[in-house]
């Protein structure tokens, strides 16, 4: 299906199963999914101290695969994913030739000549045609998987105990951003050590008509522990409290990763030419000559919760502007991620507010994540 045509709203495979516990709905990038099942503040807590489990079977998998896989991705990407040892995943990012960021990406190295791209579920289509426009000329090949797989990830503390109950591979061994197939109550998964929560968690990959059965025996084996579903509510309050970027919020086409704070992912050392390598280079350079507004932690002195688009201000000015804010369970205040002004980005710096309805609400600049968990 192209890009450009309309569908219906598409449901996981696990969308009888949440109606069922009495999930409440959402339209999300063009899929029905669970918003929350009961309280959003309980369900974060949970994976902050116990478990919590996912569908995210939303989300865009793209399998790579052909001799010349890893130079087509070197070449697609910003990344070095030749670089990348078999088992092992990346963070990394895709780019327009301008430099603008069209997605931020996990890319799993199945095999010597097998990657699979995860993208974000509203950008899945960009990314797949982008992918496929790349590939010309490289001897590699680009599937649309989006159909194959179903995602449920367990988050929190206690997800690495709930699924050693229920497997025999070895997850003491798996490191964070690593994945290896196994089996899961049974079920042929590829078990990823990977999260957007802040915590300690595994994604499971499994073919969608094995998802009822594999979220069942989860569930079970997390009951005695504290295990409650969870929906895409409280996964962004997680991934704000711990400074993740989303997409559309943090990261748009019309910012580079150097705009973004992340040219880290930029490895301009990499073998052949990649797509964007020109503008970066030339990002990069602004970046050293006259630092961008630069990502900051923002905490509420009182209990108004800013939001999306707010005008952060100091001394009268408009310094920046708000990505995200919501209020933080774990900090029991309000919070927002800002780009602001170097000049006022510092933690601690004084007289920053944010314009919320015409009055000035005092926030303190803190460095970015709000929480970190305990190793």
């Amino acid at each position: 299906m192209s890009s450009t045509e309309s569908t219906a709203v598409r449901r996981t495979a696990l969308d009888a199963l949440h109606r069922s516990l009495g999930a409440t709905m959402t339209d999300f990038a063009g899929w029905d999914m669970p918003l929350r099942y009961g309280s959003e503040r309980d369900e974060h807590t949970a994976v902050r101290t116990r478990a919590g489990l996912f569908d995210l079977s939303h989300m865009g998998e793209i399998t790579v695969s052909g001799p010349q896989a890893a130079e087509l991705l070197n070449f697609a990407l910003v990344g070095d994913l030749a670089a990348v040892g078999t088992g092992r995943a990346r963070y990394t990012m895709i780019c327009r030739a301008d430099g603008g960021i069209l997605d931020d990406l996990i890319v799993y190295r199945l095999a010597e000549s097998e990657f699979m791209v995860v993208a974000n579920a509203s950008n899945a289509q960009v990314v797949l045609d982008a992918l496929v426009e790349r590939s010309a000329g490289f001897e590699a090949e680009v599937r649309d998987d989006r159909d194959a797989y179903a995602l449920i990830a367990v988050q929190g503390p206690e997800s690495p105990g709930i699924l050693k109950s229920l497997t025999d591979a070895d997850l003491d061994g798996l490191k964070y951003y690593a994945g290896l197939p196994g089996s899961v109550a049974g079920v042929p998964a590829l078990i990823a050590r990977t999260g957007y929560t802040g915590e300690d968690g595994f994604e499971l990959f499994v073919k969608p008509e094995h998802a009822v059965e594999l979220w069942r025996a989860l569930t079970e084996a997390g009951e005695g522990v504290g295990l409650v579903p969870c929906g895409l509510s409280c996964r962004d309050t997680l991934r704000l409290e711990a400074g993740m970027p989303l997409y559309g919020h943090e990261l748009s086409t019309s910012l580079t990763p150097f705009d973004a704070g992340l040219g880290r992912v930029v490895k301009f050392q990499k073998e052949g030419d990649f797509v964007g390598r020109e503008a970066l280079a030339a990002a990069a350079a602004r970046a050293e000559e006259k630092p961008p507004r630069v990502l900051v932690g923002l905490v509420a002195e009182g209990r108004r919760v800013p939001r999306a688009g707010y005008a952060v201000v100091a001394g009268g000015e408009v310094i920046g502007e708000v990505t995200s804010g919501a209020p933080s369970p774990t900090l029991g205040k309000p919070i927002a991620m800002a780009y602001v002004d170097a000049a006022h980005a510092a933690p601690g710096t004084p007289g920053v507010g944010v314009d919320i309805r015409g009055a000035h609400e005092p926030y303190e600049v803190v460095a970015l994540p709000f929480y970190r968990r305990r190793k």
